[in-house]
């Protein structure tokens, strides 16, 4: 694949990452079940006992165990950073190969001008999403409430 024909993407566990926190965001007075969450996004459970994992242990979401327990988000929708977010969820993807994680076999490596470009441009992706925070994406978000409360179909 020629490079100006590549697309970036976010790892599916960034892409579920975010539904998850926006999904709790919309249900802030209630605990949510792992099956409500997979239920509610099709997405299988054994992934987002995953997700959740990752998410709690950094610091985004607080779990509750037993037969009442569930998922809550562990701060307030608006002190969590798209960005910080993001670059959390992506910490092992390389960009390319000659980024830190990549195989790093490329032949045109020492000379080659790409990575600073894609650094600059991955640098921009991120700033940009700096400037939002999980509250931006979802409070006053009428349309995503009615899709995301708990009692929805």
């Amino acid at each position: 694949m020629h490079f100006l024909e590549m697309d970036m993407r976010l790892t599916l566990q960034t892409d579920y990452a975010l539904r998850v926190l926006m999904y709790l965001a919309a249900n802030q007075s209630s605990l949510v079940t792992i099956a409500d969450t997979s239920r509610k996004f099709g997405i299988s459970r054994n992934h987002l006992m995953k997700i959740a994992h990752v998410l709690g242990t950094r610091g985004y979401i607080e779990t509750v165990r037993g037969r009442s327990g569930g998922m809550r988000l562990a701060k307030p929708a608006r002190e969590i950073n798209i960005g910080r977010l993001t670059r959390d969820m992506e910490n092992d993807s390389a960009f390319l190969e000659c980024f830190p994680g990549g195989q790093g076999n490329c032949l045109i490596t020492p000379s080659c001008r790409l990575k600073g470009l894609m650094s600059a441009a991955l640098e921009a992706f991120y700033s940009s999403l700096d400037q939002h925070t999980l509250a931006g994406l979802t409070e006053g978000n009428s349309r995503l409430a009615d899709l995301l409360m708990e009692n929805a179909a």
